[in-house]
């Protein structure tokens, strides 16, 4: 804190004056923390015996060169093996996927520190853990949640080596654990009955009581304001029991009774916005005191019981929870012997990107150290009790120490928890120190050097974690990669994540019909944009059936227009619906709707028997007559045993005729039709052109006018208008009317008869006022003997995606009745009605590609191998005209040299009613 107060007072009067001040405030530390290191009470004699504060600085300095110098020794030995020796790493996943982020990035992250990893479920199902591999077949152990038992009751905790390390400490493990109704088991043991520890005694376990948050009071009028009030996660390390170490991670989550809603921040940030630079450094100290004497409570039980689990390296990560009510001294609430996150939201990925972040923090910060058997070989020879260094250590407690020294140096997210100046032992010079004073010297020391770096440096900050993305950082980004990209479901990538590839591919189910996916940068500098500059970082995705592509862009925000530095690429396929081959005996099932989204509350959902497997002779006097989808199954109970390959659409007591090629190209001839609607009506009239065509040699995604002059040998016209345009604002958007009126226009000259059809239709936007506009155009144009086929209304919008609107099931039952009112109208005016919201209702699932849901056919395109002299398929040449002055929009176009590609427009669902349409415009005599 001194130094802090003289950082204001001396960064005005010069170089001079700075360097006394920082020698003034170097000297004042280093008084205090020899003061607390070498007091050793009232003798005379001992006073008089006591070391200078620049000889334990001195001192503190021979010993930290010797702990270097080891490290040294074992790291050359270790590069001048040949070949190089590489340590083993076993990860026991116990219910964890593959997939799952946490066993990605133990991979990732112990690959990079040189481990060839191992995984396994249990350590009974682990190769390497067996007993002809040999105690000494690895060197680390990490038992994920769901293995602990497993490794807890197999593994000898007493009989591992100096140089392996596993990420349980068993002594608090049975510390902290449930005795029941939450008990923590260490209240049982009698010497701590009736001690006084600032913690609940029934605050262990799954089983403990939800935990709640102290609401405010009313306080009067001109009152101070409360104290803090809030509930933290506090993430501790244990590295070691015997003497007790550990330290503090430097994000904690937090919700307090003015935000409930629990979010990751630093520790330092936190208190300091709450109490002020002052009072925040006292709540720090109270906090690290409440839980060092809830640890020591814990290490004193273990002691007591006399457990002999002397695993040197050993480590524990443990969630502390402690409560303010209204006092900077807070009381422990709950113990996790794990790392819990469960106050966070799971919906934006904040569980998991945290933990992610503290064990990435976690694995680093143990990796400092790299022990082996030459080390200890060097520290024999370079000394003991009594040598030149005064270190009277033994083997492990000297390699603790070299661990601890090595930590201490290097910069990380955490900061020592215990020990602690306040809890060193009394030491007269003639006694040898501990290595818990060891320790104190060695943390002041790095400390000091830390704090006068960072003052000079303008920065209070020393720190280097994985969870500097919290709090972002200002810069420009230098390393466009990305950590992680978490989804759910969690999708398993191929090749398995890694920050060096850009491009992967994932498959998914039937059922899974979107994907939520949040990528994360490597550095906080740099932005992530899904699908475009301005894309959100973090959104729902439908995934259509067959393959969907994600694009996610690593950006450099610090221009005023996003610079794309990388891009990576997830393609995710979906599977269709599983199907049954039908071989023998089956029933045949109906359905109008499924029972995941129920539109038509009065009517039955799921799979019915059919009510007969005969088809109807009667042939249908018009597209929308009412219907159900049929199916072939084994059991009307069971989906999965149906054949879904022949599912059909069974108009009731009637058949749509399919309407044969030669039939239709003669029906077509010298006919044109004209569609106007949105990219659902766009793929009827493709399929229409496939049709007459038998292939289809020109397609385009248009938003706006274009004409087709050539199909059918030149007999037939197809024009089209992309209505409405929502890519514009609404005043520069056309009307109806007008769009209506344009494609009249670029369509003449028009006959009024059936020869003239107009296919007007959407997927949501159309009502019963644009079918009166149709009415009125057609009588001004006179065209009104012309044949008029209305599309209804559709499935879509029915998902929760960002960034477009997304309907309840309110909403979708309204749009039922706007439905049947649209029949109703284009009814009493005479016009063709497909009743495409019907058809597509009951296989809401089988969209394919697009944002909306709503598209139920797709255009896959092949390579062209037709003969130059082949003229059964003439390319149909379009006199497209695009007017740029209406389209903000333009989709990329596939401009290609004539006979190269080739066109399907696949998807059953749209193959149903655009059959449907062409049996309304070919009708049997």
């Amino acid at each position: 804190m001194l130094l802090r107060r003289r950082r204001c007072c001396c960064s005005g009067p010069g170089p001079l004056l700075l360097l006394l001040g920082a020698a003034l405030c170097v000297f004042y530390q280093t008084l205090m923390s020899a003061s607390n290191w070498l007091r050793s009470g009232p003798q005379p004699a001992e006073v008089r015996g006591r070391k200078s504060p620049h000889d334990v600085t001195e001192e503190t300095r021979r010993v930290i060169h010797l702990l270097e110098s080891l490290q040294w020794n074992a790291q050359v030995w270790g590069l001048s093996q040949k070949p190089p020796r590489r340590r083993r790493a076993v990860v026991l996943t116990g219910r964890h996927q593959a997939s799952d982020t946490e066993v990605q990035l133990y991979q990732q992250v112990l690959q990079q520190l040189h481990y060839d990893v191992h995984t396994s479920r249990y350590t009974e199902t682990s190769s390497v853990l067996q007993a002809n591999q040999g105690v000494s077949a690895w060197s680390l152990l990490l038992c994920l949640s769901s293995s602990e038992r497993s490794c807890l009751r197999r593994v000898s905790f007493s009989h591992l080596q100096r140089h392996q390390r596993v990420n349980l400490i068993p002594g608090l493990m049975d510390a902290f654990s449930d005795a029941g109704a939450g008990l923590c088991h260490m209240f049982t043991w009698s010497h701590l009955t009736g001690v006084d520890l600032p913690m609940r005694r029934y605050s262990c376990g799954s089983t403990n009581q939800k935990l709640w948050m102290p609401q405010d009071s009313l306080s009067p009028v001109g009152a101070p304001p409360p104290g803090l009030v809030a509930m933290v996660n506090i993430y501790v390390l244990v590295t070691s029991l015997q003497p007790l170490t550990s330290f503090l991670h430097d994000v904690i989550v937090v919700s307090t009774n003015r935000e409930l809603r629990a979010r990751p921040l630093k520790l330092r940030d936190f208190l300091r916005q709450q109490l002020g630079p002052v009072s925040s450094h006292h709540a720090l100290g109270h906090m690290k005191h409440v839980i060092g004497e809830v640890l020591q409570a814990a290490v004193s039980t273990n002691e007591r019981t006399g457990r002999v689990d002397r695993c040197v390296l050993c480590y524990q990560l443990l969630t502390f929870t402690l409560m303010f009510s209204g006092s900077i001294t807070p009381v422990v609430i709950q113990v996790d012997t794990d790392l819990t996150f469960t106050a966070l939201r799971d919906d934006t990925f904040d569980r998991q990107v945290t933990k992610d972040m503290i064990l990435e923090d976690t694995l680093h910060f143990l990796s400092h150290t790299h022990l082996s058997a030459e080390t200890e070989t060097d520290r024999r020879q370079d000394g003991g009790c009594g040598g030149s260094d005064d270190l009277c250590l033994s083997e492990e407690e000297f390699l603790l120490l070299l661990q601890f020294q090595r930590q201490m140096s290097a910069p990380s997210a955490f900061q020592l928890l215990f020990p602690s100046s306040s809890s060193s032992s009394s030491s007269a010079s003639s006694r040898p120190l501990s290595i818990s004073d060891h320790m104190i010297r060695i943390s002041c020391y790095y400390n000091l050097f830390r704090n006068i770096s960072s003052w000079s440096d303008g920065d209070s900050s020393n720190q280097d974690s994985a969870v500097t993305s919290l709090g972002g950082a200002a810069g420009r980004c230098v390393d466009p990669h990305l950590r992680q990209i978490y989804t759910d479901p969690p999708l398993t990538l191929t090749p398995p994540f890694s920050p060096r590839v850009k491009e992967y591919c994932a498959e998914v189910t039937f059922d899974t019909v979107t994907v939520r996916i949040r990528p994360m940068p490597v550095s906080s500098s740099c932005t992530v944009h899904l699908d475009e500059h301005r894309g959100p970082r973090m959104a729902n995705y439908p995934v259509g059936l067959g393959n969907s592509r994600i694009s996610i862009l690593v950006t450099d925000d610090a221009e005023t227009e996003p610079v794309v530095m990388a891009i990576y690429t997830v393609h995710v396929f979906r599977e269709n619906r599983p199907s049954l081959p039908m071989f023998t005996d089956h029933v045949m099932c109906s359905f109008v709707q499924d029972c995941g989204l129920r539109v038509r509350p009065d009517r039955s959902c799921g799979l019915q028997p059919a009510v007969t497997s005969q088809r109807p002779c009667h042939i249908c006097t018009s597209g929308h007559q009412p219907g159900r989808w049929v199916v072939p199954c084994l059991s009307c109970s069971d989906n999965r045993t149906c054949d879904w390959r022949e599912v059909a659409w069974q108009p009731d007591g009637c058949h749509h005729r399919l309407v044969e090629r030669p039939l239709l190209q003669d029906c077509m001839t010298d006919r044109k039709v004209l569609f106007i609607g949105d990219s659902t009506n766009r793929g009827m009239m493709y399929f229409l052109m496939e049709r007459v065509n038998s292939s289809l040699d020109d397609w385009g995604k248009a938003h706006d006018t274009l004409v087709h002059r050539d199909l059918n040998a030149g007999r037939t016209l197809v024009s089209y208008s992309y209505y409405p345009q929502f890519w514009l604002e609404k005043e520069q958007r056309p009307t109806f009317r007008e769009a209506l009126l344009q494609l009249l226009h670029r369509s003449r000259p028009l006959v009024n008869s059936n020869l003239t059809v107009l296919v007007v239709g959407g997927v949501q936007w159309l009502n019963t006022n644009h079918l009166w506009t149709v009415s009125e155009v057609l009588d001004r144009e006179g065209l009104s003997n012309i044949l008029v086929v209305v599309k209804t209304l559709g499935m879509g919008f029915h998902l929760p995606v960002d960034g477009i609107r997304s309907l309840s099931l309110r909403e979708i039952q309204d749009l039922d009745k706007d439905n049947d009112n649209i029949i109703a109208t284009a009814k009493h005016h005479g016009y063709e009605v497909i009743d495409t919201f019907s058809i597509t209702m009951g296989r809401y699932k089988e969209f394919l590609q697009g944002r909306c849901a709503c598209h139920f056919h797709e255009v896959e395109r092949f390579p062209s191998f037709r003969p130059p002299d082949d003229t059964t398929s003439k390319r149909s040449t379009s006199s497209r005209t695009r007017l740029s002055s209406q389209s903000a929009m333009q989709d990329t176009e596939q401009e290609v040299e004539p006979d190269t590609f080739t066109y399907h427009v696949r998807g059953p669902v749209n193959q149903v009613y655009s059959e449907i349409l062409l049996s309304r415009l070919c009708p049997a005599n």
